[in-house]
This record gives C-alpha cells, sequence and structure tokens, in this order.
C-alpha cells in the first residue's frame, strides 16, 4: 500500500502538469518563432491552447491562480497569438510589414471585442442581481427571463479560448505554408463571434428585456409581505456545508400554526435548502432586512448562531427563540450567544439544567421545553434482532471547531470498532461519518477514508461468500423508480448557467399537495433502498438520503460520540454505545457527560464490542434498559402532550407576547391629547407666574 505522502506526492504533481505544459508551450513557441521551425511552432501553440482549455475546465483553482500573478488568461492568449505573429515574419521575410500589420490589427480588434463583452456581462449581471431572491412565491411580477449562457456571462477565460481557436487555428494554417488569407479569415471568425456575443448582451439591456430595478423588487417584495401576511418563521445563515442544521427544522416549522417564512443571508443558500412548501427569501443586505421590521412577522426561530444573527436580532417587532440543531453534553449546546434571544426552546429538564451549570447568562424563566419535533418518525423499540443480522449503524460526529481529540471517536478509536465490528460474521454495519468530519483536522478525514475502504474490502469478501444472496433485479429497478420519482418532487433542474433570478422564475409556488406527495415518495423511497441491498452487505451512507432518522430505524444498536446523535437515537429507547477518547476514566466520563449514563461505554481499542453485541442479541443480559427509558424522559422530556404540540404552544405564546409587544409600541406613540383639567391647570400655572 503507498504511503499518505507519496499520494500527496502524486495529486501535487497532477495538479502541476497543465501548468507545466502550458509553461513550456511558450518556451517552444519561442524558439520555433526565432528559428524559425514551423512544426514546433505548430505543437507548441496547439499544446499550449490545449492546455489552457483543460485548465479551465479541470482546473478552475489554477487558472485563478494564474490570474493572481498577473498571467491571466487574457495575457496568456495576446503572448500566444504575437509569439504566432513573431515565428509568420521570421518564416516570411519579404512584404510583411502591411500583411502583418493587418493580422496584428485584426487581433486588437478581437481583443476589443473581448473586453466589450466581459464590460457587458458585468452590466447584465448587476442587472439580474435583485435585492431579493425568492423560493416557492409567484416572481412574475420581477419580469425575469432566462439567463443568457453562461459562456457570455460567466465565463470569460473560456470564452476568450472559445472565441480566439479560428484566429489561432488560421495562423496555424499560415504557418505552415498556406496563404495569409487563412490567418485573415480565422481572426475574422473570431471578430464575428464576438460581435454576436456583445449583440446579445446588448439586447438584454434593453427595458424591455431587463428585470425590474432594485427598489421595484423591494416594493414588490413589501407588497407580497403585506398580501401573505407571514407569522411565524425560519432564520438562517451560514457556510456551504451547514444547511443540514436548518433543513431539519423544515418539517416543524412547515406544520405550525399560521403562515411559516423562511429568511436566508447567503444567495447560494437558496439552493441548498432541502425540499420544502414553505416560501423562501433572502436578504443579503442589512437595510432590506430591516424591511421586516413592518410586516406582520412575529416570531423567528433560529437553529443556529452567526455573526449576521445580531443583525436580526435589531427589529424589536419580531421575537426570537434560538432552537439549535441538535442537544448534546458538549459546550456548543450551551453557547453564551443563547442570551441574545428572547427565549431558549429546548429539549427537556437536562438541557435546562445544562444551562443553569453553565452559568452563561441564561435566564432559567427564558427557556422553554418543547421535545425534539423532528423524531415522531423514529420508531421505537421492538426487541432483539430478528433476522440473521444485527444491524449495527456507527454514526461519529465531527472534530469540532476547536479539533478537540475527545469530540470525535474516528481518529483515535474508529478504525479499531470498526474492525471489531466487521470481525463479527453476524454484524451488519452501516457507517455514517458527520458531513463535516476532516474539515478541521485532517488526521479525521483521513480515517474516514481508511474506514470506507475497510468496509469496501469487507463487503468484497461478503460477496464472494454469499453470491447467490441477492435481491431479485426487480429490487434494483424499484429503487430507480422511486428516486426517479422523489427527485421529481424534490429537486428543479436548471441549466447550468441558470442564475438567481432564472431560478426564482422557474421555483415558484408550489403544487398544492406536493408536501404529502414527498412525505409519501420519501417512506416509499426509504423502503426500496433498504430492499435494494442484500442482508449481508454493509453500507456506507454519506449522502443525504437515507437520513440519520431513517438509519435508527433499521438499526439495531448505535454506536456514536458525545452528540446530539444520541439524544435523538433515544427516542427510540434502543441500545447504544458512546466512544471514551476523552482520557477520562470511565466514570467520571459518565459524570461529565449524562447522555453516557444509559449506554455502554467502549475504550479507544474497542474491546467492548463484543460484549455490546451479545447484550443487544439477548436483551435479558441489557442493564441499561430502564435506565434508558429515565434518561430519554430527561433529555426529551415527556410523551404526553407529544413533542410537536409543545413547540405549537411555544410558537403561539411567543406570538401573543410579539402582539403585545406591538399593542405597547403602539401606544407609546401616541400623541398625548392634554384633558381639560391638564389645560385648566395650565392657565393657573401661567396667572400665578403673571
Amino acid at each position: 500500500m503507498s504511503s499518505p505522502l507519496s499520494a500527496r506526492s502524486r495529486t501535487a504533481a497532477a495538479r502541476l502538469l497543465l501548468p507545466t505544459v502550458l509553461a513550456l508551450s511558450y518556451a517552444g513557441q519561442a524558439v520555433g518563432a526565432l528559428l524559425p521551425s514551423v512544426p514546433l511552432l505548430v505543437a507548441s501553440t496547439a499544446a499550449g491552447l490545449l492546455a489552457d482549455m483543460a485548465m479551465h475546465r479541470w482546473q478552475r483553482g489554477m487558472a485563478s491562480a494564474l490570474g493572481k500573478l498577473h498571467a491571466t488568461v487574457f495575457v496568456r492568449q495576446v503572448v500566444r497569438d504575437l509569439l504566432l505573429v513573431a515565428g509568420l515574419i521570421r518564416i516570411e521575410d519579404q512584404d510583411y510589414e502591411t500583411k502583418y500589420l493587418v493580422l496584428v490589427c485584426g487581433l486588437l480588434v478581437f481583443y476589443s471585442l473581448h473586453f466589450a463583452c466581459q464590460a457587458l456581462a458585468i452590466l447584465v449581471r448587476r442587472s439580474r442581481t435583485l435585492p431579493v431572491v425568492t423560493r416557492n412565491i409567484d416572481a412574475s411580477p420581477l419580469q425575469l427571463r432566462p439567463a443568457p449562457p453562461a459562456l457570455l456571462m460567466n465565463r470569460a477565460g473560456q470564452r476568450l479560448l472559445m472565441f480566439g481557436l479560428p484566429s489561432t487555428a488560421g495562423l496555424l494554417a499560415t504557418a505552415a505554408g498556406v496563404s495569409a488569407w487563412s490567418a485573415a479569415a480565422g481572426i475574422g471568425v473570431s471578430a464575428v463571434c464576438a460581435v454576436l456575443a456583445v449583440g446579445m448582451l446588448l439586447v438584454r439591456l434593453l427595458p424591455a428585456r431587463r428585470p425590474v430595478t432594485s427598489e421595484q423588487a423591494l416594493e414588490w417584495f413589501e407588497a407580497w409581505l403585506a398580501e401573505y401576511q407571514p407569522t411565524v418563521g425560519m432564520y438562517f445563515s451560514g457556510g456551504t456545508s451547514s444547511a443540514y442544521q436548518a433543513n431539519m427544522w423544515l418539517e416543524p416549522l412547515a406544520r405550525l400554526e399560521g403562515r411559516p417564512l423562511i429568511v436566508l443571508r447567503e444567495r447560494f443558500m437558496v439552493r441548498k435548502i432541502a425540499s420544502t412548501d414553505i416560501p423562501i427569501v433572502c436578504l443579503p443586505k442589512v437595510a432590506d432586512l430591516m424591511r421586516l421590521e413592518q410586516s406582520t412577522l412575529k416570531m423567528l426561530i433560529h437553529p443556529s448562531n452567526s455573526g449576521k444573527t445580531s443583525q436580526v436580532l435589531r427589529i424589536p417587532t419580531i421575537k426570537h427563540a434560538f432552537v439549535n440543531h441538535g442537544e448534546s453534553d458538549k459546550l456548543s449546546s450551551c453557547n453564551p450567544y443563547a442570551k441574545a434571544y428572547d427565549e431558549v426552546w429546548v429539549a427537556g429538564p437536562a438541557a435546562r439544567e445544562r444551562y443553569a451549570l453553565a452559568n452563561v447568562g441564561v435566564d432559567d424563566r427564558d427557556v422553554v421545553e418543547i421535545g425534539r419535533p423532528q423524531l415522531d418518525a423514529i420508531a421505537p423499540y421492538a426487541g432483539a434482532p430478528t433476522g440473521p443480522y444485527t444491524t449495527v449503524l456507527y454514526a461519529p460526529t465531527w472534530e469540532g471547531w476547536d479539533g478537540n481529540p475527545g469530540n470525535t471517536s474516528i481518529i483515535e478509536a474508529g478504525e479499531n470498532i470498526v474492525r471489531a465490528l466487521l470481525a463479527d460474521p453476524r454484524v451488519r454495519l452501516l457507517y455514517k461519518p458527520h458531513p463535516l468530519t476532516g474539515s478541521v483536522v485532517p488526521q479525521a478525514g483521513a480515517a474516514n477514508a481508511r474506514i470506507q475502504e475497510m468496509i469496501r474490502a469487507a463487503n468484497t469478501v461478503r460477496a464472494a461468500e454469499h453470491a447467490d444472496e441477492r435481491p431479485a433485479p426487480s429490487a434494483a429497478a424499484e429503487l430507480a423508480g422511486r428516486t426517479a420519482e422523489l427527485d421529481r418532487l424534490t429537486t428543479s433542474s436548471f441549466r447550468a448557467g441558470a442564475d438567481d433570478a432564472e431560478r426564482m422564475m422557474l421555483q415558484s409556488v408550489p403544487e398544492p399537495g406536493r408536501a404529502a406527495a414527498v412525505t409519501a415518495a420519501t417512506a416509499a423511497w426509504e423502503t426500496a433502498f433498504w430492499a435494494s441491498f442484500p442482508a449481508w452487505e454493509h453500507q456506507i451512507v454519506t449522502g443525504a438520503r437515507p437520513n440519520v432518522y431513517a438509519c435508527f430505524n433499521v438499526a439495531d444498536v448505535l454506536v456514536s460520540d458525545v452528540s446530539s446523535v444520541i439524544s435523538d437515537y433515544l427516542e427510540s429507547e434502543k441500545p447504544y454505545a458512546v466512544a471514551n477518547t476523552s482520557g477520562l476514566p470511565e466514570q467520571d466520563f459518565r459524570a461529565a457527560f449524562p447522555t453516557v449514563r444509559a449506554g455502554a461505554v467502549l475504550t479507544p481499542d474497542a474491546a467492548g464490542i463484543p460484549a455490546l453485541l451479545e447484550s443487544v442479541r439477548h436483551p435479558e443480559k441489557d442493564t441499561y434498559a430502564e435506565a434508558r427509558t429515565e434518561l430519554k424522559l430527561h433529555l426529551l422530556g415527556p410523551s404526553d402532550p407529544p413533542s410537536v404540540v409543545r413547540f405549537n404552544d411555544a410558537a403561539r405564546a411567543l406570538c401573543a407576547e410579539a402582539d403585545e409587544h406591538r399593542a405597547s409600541m403602539a401606544v407609546r406613540a401616541l400623541p398625548v391629547i392634554p384633558t381639560q383639567r391638564d389645560a385648566g391647570a395650565t392657565l393657573d400655572n401661567e396667572h400665578a407666574k403673571g
């Protein structure tokens, strides 16, 4: 097996291949022009052009890096063309001044058209960048149209290379001995392509073809708010990999009384939010966000803290509740930022106690226990495994922003855990790592890759042993059909060059009944997914489907870290184990993290795996069953009333507080009208002064 260092070296070498070929091509062109050597000039030019186009196709980061060195695609193309012209002059010594002066002027015209095209692309892009981005809202009054081709709008480098291809080909033909008219014709074709591009972009700037102005878009947005009259909503801001934090609250938000709304701050996040019928608005600028103050919106839930959260907290007419994106015993679950919200909604008494012990400034009166409304889809414990295999879900968390080695088991214990599970012939492993694994600590990403390789190798061995134990081909066909149906309901297909304005145009008001259809299609897809694999096959689950709750329902036991995964899994009351990589003795580990007290504790060597599996297969040996019931109540609160009801009651109560606050603000804003007694008293005072 090759070492990680040699693998990294090969990757670095592959990354530098195209820039190296590009640099050598210019050297070859220069030598070919000076000698002169037609074959060398032609070969070097072709190699350089192909390397440049390949770099813009597969290594855009490297192209950007060259641009920072001022070796932009424009500079590279100009140098390439001028070296060709220099070669032509050296090849043909006589009567070249007028002939090649015309070619140089033609190239300059082509370059000028390229600059004009780029300037127009910027203007068109600005005209299509509205101050508000929406989804699930009828945006037809904004006069939106499909975006121009991406080649004209966003790919200046590729556009120059593609449009410059005829001129380069013509110059090469002339260098090979063909008439100079071939170079002139090639340059002419390049110029015509650029003229057509300029014309297409100019048309998009005509008043009848451009969207409304920014101010008109904001006026439309305010009119839509007045018509829709939202009452409850969710506010979210974050990075590209954080959308899961908001997605877990989509269904609970949709079931709340009132008219829900999702408020985002980053344009890309509109595409990251999962399928939902809830109207979505994105307001990147703070000034535009403040327009919500005049709306009917009464309260917002917040699944996470971000730098932009403080901006929406300035709106006095809206109440704010922090709901987090999962609860665990880690310090991140009781962040001091929580005291900035009007209320902090938690699952059960454990979180209330956690805030009190953390002493981060959250008033106990502002803590509201709502349970976890997402967990109603989790099936309860039904006893020992009935089939030939025990399904074990290993779902380690990530390393966290601080990179504390005790946050995740994947580095110190992950491979040992997986190795011990794969060693049991009656185990089927489901491996679902956290989506952020390896984003802070590279060792976590490397361990994750090794674990997946171990699982694939184990599946290869099992496949040879159970070659005749596979589902019928119809199972795969059923999954393909269910996937197509679910994709049809939950995704929108866009052109590669579609921008935010085009997506707004296409993602209008959802069809009636789509939410119920998505729920049914998701359930059917999950059934088809698990049925499409043989019972013995281990699974690596890294995509959005199936989600972690679907994995809970097919698992017999969970192995995880101190994270919200355990709290949510307790809804099922199934057995679980926690990996202890904190360095603490087991007794201290259990005392420090209450979520551990109803499960087995695994040391980094995973020596406790056989005993864990034995207790799962023989419930009479399970010594934590009663403790799990008690811990579930402590972490998630009572089952009656259901969490969905408590969540709705909390929202209704916070909306009522918002109404009271608005009423008091309205009273304070009323002008003070003096009474007759006040007027008389004023006159008496004036007489007394006189």
